[in-house]
């Protein structure tokens, strides 16, 4: 995008976010003004890229990549999937800040994960030059814990931690062409519980080259005994979204393309969450 294209997504997005004093929270997006729960598209005018949300309880919470942005980490906060308030940010500053204390397009946070474990939030976001980090905290709002990068590698890119059933962690990743050379893998490396430090240097439990290159952005859960890993491939401008499951961990995996872009002139669905409401 241009710069006259920054400026008009600016101006946009200012006059569309309103802010609450009382609350200090901002709502974006058009809410649901009819108590119906009835929505229209998009939801959020704004750019949230690679989104990840949860549902904890009644709430659902949502974080999307914020590149070179600070503050980093937007978290937004709904009760319903339709109306949402930006309910703070979970990164203060970037490491390293003489680094990113200047302009840095396209770099810094890339796709992150979202995840409630044990009393507490859990965020992992790559830097596709530095490695994979780490931030959390008791209440979404925050405060945040500072930035705990805990796998040093250049190219490594969109964890998800799953914490399973028998209290094993693990740490599914995709690999960055730009900065390693390698795409279209996926990785699943053992963690620790706490998600601070990986056990190993992980194992490729699915290989995309053949019929899905590009393999990136996964999603990991486990459900009915299943594990399950949600990746889009094909990249972002005509991809599909897949959906892998297994019974082990490590694989084999089979692999079923579940949404892609047909004859429509949607661009490539890529990647987003899975979530259960309360119903089920």
């Amino acid at each position: 995008m241009n710069s006259n294209g920054l400026h008009r997504a600016a101006v946009l997005l200012v006059l569309l976010v309103s802010y609450s004093v009382a609350a200090n929270r901002y709502a974006v997006g058009l809410p649901d003004q009819s108590g119906d729960a009835t929505y229209k598209n998009p939801i959020i005018y704004a750019d949230y890229s690679d989104p990840d949300v949860i549902r904890v309880g009644d709430d659902f919470y949502l974080t999307a990549s914020s590149f070179n942005c600070v503050p980093g980490l937007p978290i937004l906060h709904s009760h319903d999937l339709i109306n949402w308030q930006i309910i703070g940010h979970a990164l203060k500053r970037l490491p390293p800040e003489d680094v990113f204390s200047k302009p840095q397009h396209g770099n810094g946070v890339w796709a992150p994960a979202i995840r409630y474990h044990a009393g507490e939030f859990f965020i992992f976001y790559p830097d596709p030059d530095r490695g994979i980090y780490l931030v959390k905290a008791k209440d979404a709002a925050g405060p945040w814990s500072e930035p705990l990068l805990i796998k040093a590698a250049k190219g490594w890119i969109d964890p998800c931690p799953l914490w399973d059933t028998d209290g094993k962690a693990y740490l599914v990743s995709a690999m960055a062409a730009s900065r390693s050379g390698i795409k279209s893998i996926l990785i699943v490396s053992r963690m620790s519980e706490d998600g601070t430090k990986l056990l190993d240097d992980g194992a490729i439990v699915f290989d995309g080259h053949d019929q899905n290159p590009t393999v990136e952005g996964p999603k990991f859960y486990k459900r009915n005994d299943y594990y399950y890993i949600f990746a889009p491939a094909g990249g972002v401008e005509s991809g599909w979204q897949l959906v892998l499951r297994s019974k082990n961990v490590f694989g084999p995996y089979e692999a079923r393309k579940v949404l892609a872009q047909g004859k429509t002139d949607i661009n490539g669905p890529h990647q987003g969450a899975w979530v259960e409401t309360q119903t089920g």
